[in-house]
């Protein structure tokens, strides 16, 4: 029988920083619609302004964002499961037709 050690195994800083140089981290959201996670490079950004859902594709507006897919099918499933409210912690419901017609 082997005996096992336990302990932390460290890589080699030289390998460690060759990858950190190759594959720089990328921030990892949560799209609202089918809530898979992607990075956030592949979804849109959307805010709530005074009641009305906004598309934020530069991702400049303040505030709570929510993210989804830029596919209509993401856009039907949150607004059927009533997700924008609750990502955003808006009270009531909100107007989804600018970020409708953005996606199309």
């Amino acid at each position: 029988m082997v005996a096992r050690r336990r302990g932390t195994v460290y890589a080699c800083p030289d390998q460690v920083r060759r990858c950190r140089r190759e594959r720089p981290a990328e921030p990892v959201r949560t799209c609202v619609g089918c809530r898979t996670r992607a990075a956030a490079s592949g979804l849109l950004r959307v805010v709530a302004v005074e009641g009305i859902l906004v598309p934020d594709p530069r991702r400049r507006y303040p505030g709570r964002g929510a993210w989804l897919h830029p596919d209509l099918g993401c856009l039907r499933l949150a607004e059927r499961r009533r997700a924008f409210p609750r990502a955003l912690r808006a009270a009531g419901a909100l107007d989804t037709a600018e970020v409708h017609a953005f996606l199309t």
